[in-house]
């Protein structure tokens, strides 16, 4: 499977549910949390990329200060442990451990959860409502680079959901690496 014959899920539509395994050896169903968080947002991520670890501690300080707004990430690793040893399940948990993660980060084993989403770049995140319906699509930021960002696509769409404002830009073109398929 090419990226090429990937949709995303559309905006305004209905993100698909899903049950999958986290590094904490539990199983995590999307329609919990959002049963707890008005607001959540699914990245899908890698322990190896070299995008992903550009972006891992503004991932972080975004869920450290967005949690107690209603608002949880959730990594979801799609890539190929077979492909790439480096993403085994004992290595995601190796990188949630090393990287201090502080959201849950889910193992898509089959690759369903991230064809269902129609996520062909790591990272690339939507962000969800309460009720399911993806708000937001694409890049993090505008910038891999920390230091040269200059919009905080995931944040300003996160703070205008949680407050109940229109959110202006609703999707992005993201920016890292192509998902490696089986």
């Amino acid at each position: 499977m090419t990226s090429l014959e990937l949709t995303p899920t559309a905006i305004g539509s209905y993100a698909p549910d899903f049950e999958i395994r986290g590094v904490d050896n539990e199983v995590h169903h999307l329609a919990r949390y959002l049963e707890k968080f008005k607001a959540v947002g699914v990245v899908f991520m890698a322990n190896t990329s070299s995008d992903v670890k550009m972006y891992i501690e503004r991932l972080k300080n975004l869920q450290s200060s967005m949690q107690a707004q209603g608002f949880t990430l959730i990594g979801i690793n799609p890539h190929d442990g077979n492909q790439n040893p480096g993403e085994s399940f004992d290595n995601m948990k190796k990188f949630a451990t090393e990287q201090q993660l502080n959201f849950p980060y889910l193992w898509d084993s089959t690759q369903d959860v991230t064809r269902s989403f129609g996520a062909s770049t790591i990272p690339m995140v939507f962000l969800l409502d309460a009720t399911s319906k993806v708000c937001y699509r694409g890049a993090i930021d505008d910038n891999n680079q920390a230091n040269a960002v200059e919009c905080e696509y995931l944040a300003k769409a996160t703070t205008a959901l949680l407050k109940g404002e229109i959110i202006e830009a609703t999707e992005t073109e993201p920016v890292g690496s192509a998902v490696m398929w089986r």
